[in-house]
């Protein structure tokens, strides 16, 4: 079996699993009587823990999760396909293996051939593995996909938020689609909160190709979001009808400094 070793445990977040328990404790324990809603999508942040895991933990203390995720990361190096996918194997995490939902990928690929299996892409790759360990505390005997996206061709994006949606459209169970985005990076605390409100609008009026117009016209370095349009792409085809903001932050609210920050934004999309 394909096995996936932790590329960044121990440095964006506790690489023991006794440590990793109790920060993902910590982060929960505030949203511990949020009320459950199934959703289509969500989008969450992947930085650190200690400046963007609450922003996370509020987003999926809110969701019924089901067993079948698609988790969307961005690409941050120039590695590997610009469409990368794993069909078969696990990913494994301090607090054990996630395994990698076979049938559903192999779906994705006969829909839209161009992704491609490939372990470069995901080899170092921080986005999509930041995620797992919230989903793994919060469900069992769940299984994911995970897509490395490297493009900002809006044509490919939304080309692959239809496949995707054809492809959950013919699925009985409920199917959760996580887009892993930070936003607007290393500008002061107000240029960041005003340009991630731009985008951010574009989100929760369930707009792509505005979201991604946006972001390229007023420079928001958002990290993520090829894989946010794609997200949103597919949530619209299969019947999302609103977006709600649930939490966003800065990293200058974990530690002060408010002149060269990140944005975080928690959405679901519904």
């Amino acid at each position: 079996m394909k096995v996936r070793e932790p590329a960044v445990a121990g440095k964006f977040y506790p690489g023991d699993r006794a440590a990793l328990l109790k920060e993902l404790d910590r982060l929960f324990t505030p949203h511990s009587t949020a009320a459950k809603t199934r959703a289509i999508s969500c989008i969450v942040p992947h930085a650190g823990y200690v400046y963007s895991g609450e922003v996370a933990a509020a987003v999926f203390s809110r969701l019924d999760l089901p067993r079948r995720v698609v988790i969307l990361g961005p690409r941050h190096f120039p590695r590997g396909s610009n469409l990368a996918i794993n069909t078969a194997g696990v990913w494994n995490t301090p607090l054990g293996p996630a395994e990698i939902d076979s049938s559903l990928a192999s779906a994705l690929v006969r829909e839209f051939p161009s992704l491609q299996e490939d372990d470069v892409a995901f080899a170092r790759e921080h986005s999509l593995e930041i995620e797992l360990p919230f989903l793994q505390l919060r469900s069992e005997n769940w299984k994911f996909v995970p897509i490395a996206i490297g493009t900002l061709d809006f044509q490919i994006l939304s080309d692959l938020g239809a496949a995707l949606a054809r492809v959950l459209s013919k699925i009985v169970e409920p199917v959760l689609i996580v887009a892993s985005s930070d936003m607007n990076h290393y500008e002061s605390d107000a240029i960041t909160r005003e340009k991630d409100g731009r985008a951010i609008d574009r989100i929760l009026a369930l707009d792509p190709r505005g979201l991604l117009d946006t972001v390229r016209r007023d420079s928001i370095t958002m990290c993520g979001v090829g894989p946010a349009v794609v997200a949103l792409t597919a949530a619209k085809q299969l019947g999302a009808s609103s977006a709600e903001l649930v939490k966003y932050a800065t990293s200058g609210d974990a530690f002060g400094d408010r002149n060269e920050v990140v944005g975080y934004a928690g959405i679901i999309v519904s």
